[in-house]
């Protein structure tokens, strides 16, 4: 593993030389300069850190939680040691919930994926592709037979699949290119929301308290895969609602959670995590879920 990580980074080295020292710079600027009246979210600026980082990829991948609408998320086989800790992170629940004095069992963790954008150059230059995998394994020194590898392989197909009915997709694996997608969906003049909460802490008790707002009737929404590097895969998905919910925990942790709720989910996979935690079926009801801190939705202002 340590070797690993030395040979991504040295991989990384070389190609930050290549396209100049200040390679993150670019991604910020085009920001800006597209998105002028968009602020990048604090939590979101450890994605385009001056020096790219490379991780290992993590043990719960994280869009298996978060890609509910995805069939490749509700059919791969995972661990059974794995289970028990993804349904810990789960939290579905109904639209009509989303009112001041409702009490919901939430887990916020904090992210274990820290893997950050590389340069639009680069990411460009690296092959992301399922009929390169020897070459991404190589480009990488990754074993073809190592979890690592299994791991790599799951989100390039998962990004290659085809998006349910209703479901326009795209995987982002630069901050530039996270951007342009946005901005063809919904055009500049847009508003980005995520999770934030004061502190991590253990699951427990929230308290949904007031101002509960629903911001928009059309998003993009982007969830980080699990990666060497960043890689977001982003959806636009109809009949789909976005709200801004403040609570309060038993401990008085507070957050404002960002939450999607999908009114339209007959197109679902029946074994969906979803249907199993609200014990329904798919197109009976909206079915609603809170974005984990590293997810983000779009919406137009």
């Amino acid at each position: 593993m340590e070797f690993l990580h030395h040979a991504l980074f040295a991989f990384l080295c070389f190609c930050l030389v290549l396209v100049g020292s200040h390679a993150s710079s670019p991604a910020e600027a085009y920001w800006k300069s597209v998105l002028p009246n968009t602020p990048i979210p604090e939590a979101m600026r450890y994605l385009i850190q001056p020096d790219a980082k490379i991780t290992h990829t993590s043990n719960i991948d994280s869009s298996l939680v978060d890609l509910p609408y995805n069939d490749a998320a509700s059919t791969v086989s995972i661990p059974k040691e794995q289970l028990k800790e993804l349904l810990n992170q789960t939290n579905f629940f109904f639209e009509e919930d989303l009112h001041p004095g409702k009490k919901m069992t939430l887990l916020f963790a904090k992210t274990k994926n820290e893997a950050t954008f590389l340069p639009d150059k680069v990411a460009q230059s690296i092959p992301f592709s399922s009929t390169k995998l020897p070459e991404i394994f190589s480009k990488f020194s990754v074993d073809a037979e190592s979890m690592e590898a299994e791991k790599l392989k799951y989100t390039v197909e998962v990004c290659e699949k085809p998006g349910i009915k209703g479901e326009d997709k795209y995987c982002a694996t630069s901050l530039e290119s996270l951007v342009d997608y946005t901005v063809s969906k919904l055009g500049k003049n847009v508003q980005v929301l995520i999770t934030q909460v004061e502190k991590e802490t253990k699951k427990q008790q929230y308290n949904v308290v007031k101002r509960v707002q629903k911001v928009g009737d059309r998003a993009v929404v982007c969830h980080k895969l699990n990666y060497a590097y960043a890689v977001f895969y982003c959806h636009e998905i109809s009949e789909t609602s976005v709200y801004s919910v403040p609570l309060v925990a038993a401990d008085d942790t507070k957050a404002k959670a960002a939450a999607v709720c999908h009114l339209n989910t007959a197109n679902w996979n029946a074994k969906h995590l979803a249907f199993k935690e609200l014990q329904v079926k798919p197109g009976t009801v909206p079915v609603c879920h809170f974005l984990v801190p590293d997810t983000l939705v779009w919406v137009p202002n």
